[in-house]
């Protein structure tokens, strides 16, 4: 696997401690400890951390744009999901650009901070994840964003930290105060309650979400 991630700074020519380096650094920054997983074979990787190695290995030299093109379609759900996570977390410690291909909906508005969406080869839109929620610019945007689920979607960009209330309580099951209104909603709809109890990263009481706050469009 080191070899696999070292393979453009080879070509470049890189010192080899400084490839080792490297290698050590990119590691560590996708939880691959180097001492478990520096000299395995890719049939000894599950298909996530193969990813990560894919990941690894196109940062290996420090790129300005990294391109990624479809990077998650062929894995299943939990391990998608995860992933999508880990490059929002890599982009944001390195504050790379990051130029991703997709087609689903879903994961552009997760991970983007400027959607382009395309037809035929010709831009139909570009903007933030919320212009193209609340303000698509024809039918074939409102069409693909979902026309009946736009409203769930733009839910999906809020954190429940925006909404909290510090001073109020509630029973139950507490959720996070980094989940997204979503998610949120989807524990009302299951719990069949109108309140829900709130805790920190640190697990700590944060206070109570109101089902009316998933209608306020302003954080607090």
């Amino acid at each position: 696997m080191e070899q696999n991630i070292a393979a453009v700074p080879s070509l470049l020519k890189w010192p080899a401690a400084r490839t080792r380096d490297r290698v050590a650094e990119l590691l560590d920054l996708l939880h691959l400890p180097a001492n478990d997983f520096r000299h395995r074979y890719p049939h000894e990787l599950s298909g996530g951390q193969q990813q990560r190695v894919g990941v690894a290995r196109a940062l290996a030299a420090d790129p300005e744009v990294l391109l990624m093109d479809e990077p998650f379609g062929a894995l299943d759900p939990v391990t998608r999901a995860s992933l999508q996570q880990e490059v929002a977390r890599i982009q944001s410690l390195s504050g790379k650009t990051i130029v991703l291909v997709t087609h689903d909906i879903d994961e552009a508005l997760l991970l983007g901070q400027t959607i382009v969406l395309m037809d035929k080869g010709r831009i139909v839109q570009q903007g933030s994840p919320e212009s193209f929620l609340i303000s698509p610019a024809n039918d074939f945007v409102r069409d693909f964003v979902g026309r009946g689920d736009a409203g769930v979607r733009l839910l999906g960009l809020q954190k429940v930290a925006g909404r909290v209330h510090p001073a109020d309580h509630a029973g139950g099951e507490p959720i996070q105060s980094d989940d997204t209104l979503r998610e949120a909603l989807s524990q009302f709809v299951t719990r069949k309650v109108d309140r829900l109890p709130v805790v920190d990263e640190r697990g700590n009481p944060a206070g109570a979400l109101h089902f009316s706050d998933l209608l306020d469009r302003e954080a607090r």
